[in-house]
């Protein structure tokens, strides 16, 4: 079995998104439902512009399915999209602050921002989150969750500690709570505080960034390497989340906090599990998860805890300065169709990309050509580890 793999392509007003994803096993009943639920979480949210009132995502596998069950061939899917208006779109006159556009531009030694924004755009990611729906599905057949939600909407914060309660229910009660909410919040108390500053700055023509936190439960530990560093798993899923646009900063479990406190204060201490048999099913567990789940490039199976930050998306109504490519004029950028805020939807983007690369992980430590090989190993790994 190869690792896991996959590609997107497609343009944001071309004919329709395209993903393959490869080294997904044969015999698992994927389910293309559960894939549509993640692409509706992502077209919601409060603050959302006119680009979700035209699209109803809706994912077409094409290929890798049998009878219902996967065949362990490449999985593709498309995405079709309604504005497929790409080339009746007019070429703008000028480069947005914020966007690749100008880089893009420079890049390709050509004047027409179109040629960049088609496939920079955020457009991109619904296939993400397809591609995602797939390997989550897998990771969830072993009793893995991952739970995205928003805990800071520009200076409004959540109340932690609501949040936190939340994880010591049970996942349904959390996946309700979170459905709950328009900014797919934790907090009973966010939405309506959060609701004030997207209204206000919508009315002064302006944009909003966050905060989203993906917490995963269930994972064994040792997923990752601590033996090659673009293989360390702190690595991999770093990397993965600041491929999203307009991501500016990661975090895992204490994150930066991490450098402001000593070392009796910054680690977890690992104990002895009472009974034998930690959360982890080993005969350990750790006093704390100050790391968020990762240690040396491997996960110590304990929850996986990264925050992001998303920087206000740059296409702002009111137009921020820029000059006009022919006469280097000052001038507001074009305005395009956009989002006040898209902070609720990049947490299932988040989501996406996290189980994009978990998947992979848990396949390179237990892959296997069937799902049956892949069960078979992983159940004999945790009976070794348990003599650790």
């Amino acid at each position: 079995m190869s690792s896991l793999r996959w590609t997107t392509a497609g343009e944001s007003h071309g004919p329709a998104l395209v993903g393959v994803i490869e080294g997904f096993p044969a015999g698992f009943p994927l389910d293309s439902a559960r894939i549509d639920a993640e692409l509706a979480r992502r077209q919601g949210g409060y603050g959302r512009g006119g680009r979700m009132r035209i699209e109803t995502d809706r994912a077409q596998i094409l290929s890798g399915m049998r009878a219902g069950l996967t065949l362990g061939s490449p999985i593709a899917l498309s995405l079709v999209n309604k504005d497929a208006t790409i080339e009746r779109l007019p070429v703008p006159t000028n480069a947005r602050p914020g966007h690749a556009d100008l880089a893009g531009c420079l890049k390709l030694g050509v004047r027409d921002p179109r040629a960049v924004l088609e496939r920079a755009s955020a457009r991109e990611t619904a296939m993400r989150v397809a591609l995602g729906g797939v390997a989550r599905q897998l990771l969830e057949h072993f009793g893995v969750e991952i739970c995205g939600h928003v805990v800071a909407l520009a200076e409004v914060d959540v109340d932690e500690r609501a949040a936190d309660a939340a994880f010591d229910g049970s996942a349904p009660d959390r996946n309700a709570r979170r459905s709950a909410s328009e900014f797919y919040a934790l907090d009973p108390t966010f939405d309506v505080r959060a609701k004030a500053i997207v209204d206000a700055a919508k009315e002064a023509g302006d944009t909003l960034g966050g905060l989203f936190e993906v917490r995963v439960l269930g994972l064994p530990p040792g997923l990752g390497s601590y033996q090659s560093g673009p293989e360390r798993l702190t690595a991999r899923l770093g990397g993965a989340l600041f491929s999203i646009p307009a991501m500016k900063g990661v975090e895992f479990g204490l994150g930066f906090e991490t450098a402001r406190r000593r070392g009796s204060e910054a680690h977890d201490a690992i104990e002895a599990a009472p009974g034998g048999t930690g959360p982890s099913g080993t005969r350990y567990r750790r006093a704390t998860n100050r790391s968020g789940g990762l240690e040396g490039g491997l996960t110590t199976g304990a929850p996986l805890v990264v925050r992001v930050a998303m920087k206000p998306i740059p296409t702002l109504r009111r137009g921020l300065p820029t000059v006009d490519f022919e006469t280097l004029e000052g001038v507001a950028a074009t305005w395009q169709r956009s989002d006040v805020t898209s902070v609720p939807a990049a947490s299932v983007v988040g989501e996406a990309v996290i189980a994009l690369e978990l998947a992979r992980a848990f396949l390179d430590k237990f892959g296997g050509d069937t799902l049956s090989e892949i069960e078979r190993a992983q159940a004999a790994y945790l009976r070794a580890a348990r003599d650790v």
